[in-house]
């Protein structure tokens, strides 16, 4: 009875084991050489360049012509806005355009097709012009908002590569996109074509820009925020002007000049002639560094004539503030007077521009 336990064991440690053992092999796809990836970006960046080339290659006629119809848009007597559409890729172009046109004096906005067929329309007047992006220009979805242009005889610019398609010849002017191959290997994801139509797009606003006149003036207040904005922020948008100039008359006593200095905070005061045919010009400046130079004698007993820095620089109201505070590091000083034939219409301190985040 002792044994059967012991033969069992030995039966076990006999036994073969059935256990298959399994080793697990780890296959990796190799990454492309950096080479490689370079070539190919340089590829799709040619293919998509040498579509530029063939595009403005290509602009005729029907260029001007939608420029002169995008013209009459915001013009007095003249159509209200640009309804800029496109589906898929074409539609983030489209999107893209209409805030390019918007930032730059042409009023316009992107209109979803396939909304459009379910309410949007509603958008679209017959005061309006209507752009619609499509590479094959027989997109269903665009069908609801062409009938509806045709309807209301509102003015209808194609931009597509088959001038013959549905889009092509409905439209009022066809801006055809040439032949070009897509940069995408399989020739199916919408690249070059893309690249064409947004720069096209860019074409029709700069061309509206420069036919408008439009400038930096105009662009900033389409642009208040930002960076942009800042860096087209002008003097006389931050001069302190009026009452809060710190002048005094010339042959003013320098007790008095100070009390003026002091309520001020710019750190200077300006004199300004009394008399004579420089009347109100500004003719010197008194700065710490002037209070500086005299404190040895006595300042007080004397006229600020004989302590201000004469022919101080200044600069004019129309002058970018990003460039005046260049100008205020680069002489290191803290101020400038601003002023107009010779006149000071304002003072500019390094803190105002600092504080309208001028950098």
């Amino acid at each position: 009875m002792a044994s059967a336990p012991a033969a069992t064991r030995a039966k076990r440690v006999g036994r073969k084991s059935t256990k298959t053992e399994v080793k697990v092999v780890q296959v990796s796809n190799p990454k492309p050489a950096a080479s490689e990836d370079v070539a190919v970006g340089r590829r799709v960046l040619l293919m998509e360049a040498n579509g530029l080339a063939a595009l403005a290659a290509q602009i005729d006629g029907a260029f001007t012509k939608a420029v002169d119809i995008l013209m009459g848009v915001s013009q007095p007597g003249g159509r209200f806005r640009v309804i800029v559409s496109g589906m898929g890729k074409s539609g983030h172009v489209a999107r893209k355009i209409a805030a390019t046109m918007a930032s730059t004096g042409t009023p316009a906005f992107f209109v979803h097709p396939a909304e459009a067929s379910h309410g949007d329309l509603g958008m679209v007047t017959q005061g309006d012009v209507l752009l619609c992006l499509s590479n094959s220009g027989d997109v269903p979805e665009l069908a609801d908002l062409i009938a509806h242009a045709k309807r209301f005889a509102i003015p209808l610019i194609g931009m597509t590569s088959k001038p013959r398609s549905a889009l092509g010849q409905a439209s009022d002017v066809v801006l055809t996109l040439p032949p070009v191959e897509e940069a995408c290997p399989m020739g199916l994801a919408p690249t070059t074509s893309t690249t064409m139509m947004l720069a096209l797009g860019d074409a029709l606003a700069v061309a509206l820009m420069e036919r408008k006149g439009f400038t930096r003036e105009h662009y900033r207040v389409f642009h208040p925020g930002g960076r942009l904005g800042k860096q087209l922020i002008k003097v006389k948008d931050l001069m302190h002007a009026g009452a809060e100039m710190p002048l005094v008359a010339s042959g003013t006593p320098m007790r008095e000049a100070l009390i003026t200095m002091a309520g001020r905070s710019f750190g200077c005061i300006g004199v300004i002639a009394e008399k004579g045919r420089n009347r109100g010009r500004l003719v010197g400046i008194v700065t710490d560094g002037d209070l500086r130079r005299h404190i040895e004698g006595d300042l007080l007993a004397q006229k600020v004539d004989a302590v201000m820095t004469k022919s101080p620089i200044t600069i004019g109201p129309n002058i970018l503030a990003v460039e005046a505070l260049r100008e205020m590091n680069r002489r290191r000083i803290t101020a400038f007077f601003v002023v107009e034939a010779g006149r000071p219409v304002g003072i500019v301190h390094m803190h105002d521009c600092v504080r309208a985040g001028i950098t």
